[in-house]
């Protein structure tokens, strides 16, 4: 009697991919994932592309987003993700009339007006004076005096305001110069959660920097300027595991301040000074490519480069690389090893690597008074006088004369404030009771916000100052006997602002509460 023989080993099955599903299953799965993984997903293959960009897909980001139903007569000309994007990119642009807006008063004899402002998720940071003022959006009496948090502790104008962010166990406000900084080792700030956190630190006239608490005590004050303080690094230097801040003094000096130190000590804080500048430091800023690398600019426009790692010696100078600019100092920004730096009436680039002028980016006749820049679109844009202007750098890099892509026309006297992001221009001066709101892409005039809260007041001075963050913005001017701060927030505006006269708007959204239907909008 014959054996039987083994049975034939079983065939491995093929592993079942995301492809093989059916339309539905996947038109299923796709109900349940972010906007942030159905972009992700329409990049690996074209026919994922094809239903990540289905209608039903984006109408429903829509309705989720804002509340809003897009009529079924719009879908027929547009796409439902073409029309999620435009209403979005609008958004940005502040192209509506109807944004969530707050107004807060003060006084002008309690205080002076406002120097600084920075906007962080539910926050707004004030600074006037030798005061810091944090308004908590969330609040139901957020603008009261009595509502808000003061910070106190400088006994001198406020030169500098930061709000900045890095990767620590938990996190502390530290404010000086304005800025804001996160430190190990103290308390998670407001509305953050371990890992990435903010924290506030400024500096002040009266020679020192200040660390602050989030319930308005300073919790670090460092001295050791021989004079005001009057900048501040735009990051912190080094790796997580020892953060440095940097400060600039009227003394020329750079001080290195090492936020990991414990102890009451003032000196303990104090890491390095460095000797090199002849005039006060007016400017510094992390280099984009290397977080050791300090660059500095002083009043008399020599730009310096610093690795701070190379000694800790109290009197050793670090300078690895110098250049000199023409005109007074305005602004600086850094994208990767390239520096631009906004002085007189030109941006010029410089290479950090040799500290050899690359190009000279924009020249702005008579002066310049603001700059700012988008280095993902080679876009820049600077302030003058009585207008603003946008220029392409890399129509730029070959030329001796460089020519602009847009005029902003339409300003009062000098255009001294300017942010500049992917989707807009925000543009405003001390002389202008609107700042104005312009596509970064084309030039094209978008909004005009009035700083006070009626059209029919007038203001003393134009906006002394402004901060925007994405979908928001917050003014600040003098009107009548009291300073107002004016929060806009964009993010459901309905309302679009009306086009010029033969050039109808076109509203293709409407409220879900509303009582519409394709027949009324048709």
């Amino acid at each position: 009697m014959s054996a039987s023989s083994p049975p034939p080993p079983p065939t491995p099955s093929m592993p079942t991919s995301l492809i093989d599903l059916d339309v539905d299953s996947l038109s299923h799965c796709l109900a349940h994932l972010s906007l942030r993984d159905v972009s992700a997903l329409a990049m690996t293959c074209t026919s994922l592309k094809r239903l990540s960009y289905s209608d039903t897909v984006w109408l429903r980001f829509f309705r989720e987003h804002w509340c809003l139903e897009v009529p079924w007569s719009s879908l027929n000309t547009r796409g439902a993700r073409d029309l999620y994007l435009a209403r979005r990119s609008a958004l940005l642009q502040f192209k509506f009339l109807d944004p969530v807006s707050l107004q807060v008063y003060r006084h002008t004899s309690s205080r002076s007006n406002f120097n600084h402002l920075l906007l962080h998720k539910n926050h707004i940071f004030s600074a006037r004076g030798s005061t810091i003022e944090m308004i908590d959006l969330d609040r139901d009496d957020a603008g009261s005096e009595d509502a808000n948090i003061l910070f106190s502790g400088h006994r001198a104008r406020i030169t500098c305001m930061r709000l900045t962010s890095t990767i620590l166990e938990s996190t502390i406000y530290h404010l000086s110069n304005g800025r804001l900084f996160p430190l190990n080792g103290v308390f998670t700030s407001c509305g953050e959660t371990e890992g990435e956190q903010k924290f506030l630190v400024t500096s002040s006239y009266d020679h020192s920097i200040r660390l602050w608490g989030k319930k308005g005590s300073c919790l670090r004050c460092m001295r050791g300027h021989n004079g005001p303080v009057l900048s501040l690094s735009d990051k912190l230097l080094g790796d997580d595991t020892c953060k440095v801040l940097a400060s600039g003094g009227e003394d020329g000096t750079v001080r290195l301040w090492s936020l990991s130190s414990s102890g009451k000590q003032r000196q303990q804080s104090l890491k390095a000074t460095l000797y090199g500048h002849e005039k006060p430091v007016e400017l510094m800023l992390v280099a984009g490519h290397k977080t050791s690398l300090l660059v500095t600019i002083s009043r008399d426009a020599k730009v310096r480069v610093w690795d701070t790692t190379t000694s800790s010696s109290a009197r050793s100078s670090c300078c690895v690389g110098m250049t000199t600019l023409r005109g007074a100092p305005v602004n600086m920004k850094c994208h990767e090893t390239l520096l631009y730096v906004a002085a007189g009436s030109s941006v010029t680039a410089v290479d950090l690597r040799t500290m050899q002028k690359v190009m000279t980016a924009a020249v702005h006749q008579p002066k310049l008074y603001s700059f700012d820049i988008v280095p993902s679109k080679s876009l820049l844009c600077t302030g003058g006088d009585g207008r603003a202007m946008l220029w392409d750098i890399r129509r730029n890099q070959e030329a001796w004369n460089p020519d602009p892509v847009a005029e902003l026309d339409g300003h009062c006297g000098q255009v001294t404030l300017l942010h500049m992001d992917p989707y807009k221009v925000v543009t405003g001066g001390p002389h202008d009771e609107y700042v104005n709101v312009w596509e970064s892409d084309t030039g094209v005039h978008a909004n005009s916000l009035f700083c006070c809260n009626d059209e029919k007041e007038v203001p003393k001075f134009g906006c002394d100052t402004m901060a925007v963050d994405g979908l928001r913005i917050v003014t600040a001017t003098i009107c009548d006997n009291a300073t107002i701060l004016r929060y806009r927030d964009f993010t459901y505006a309905t309302n679009p602002v009306a086009k010029p006269e033969n050039d109808p708007p076109s509203k293709f959204w409407f409220s879900l509460s509303g009582d519409y239907s394709d027949d009324n909008n048709s």
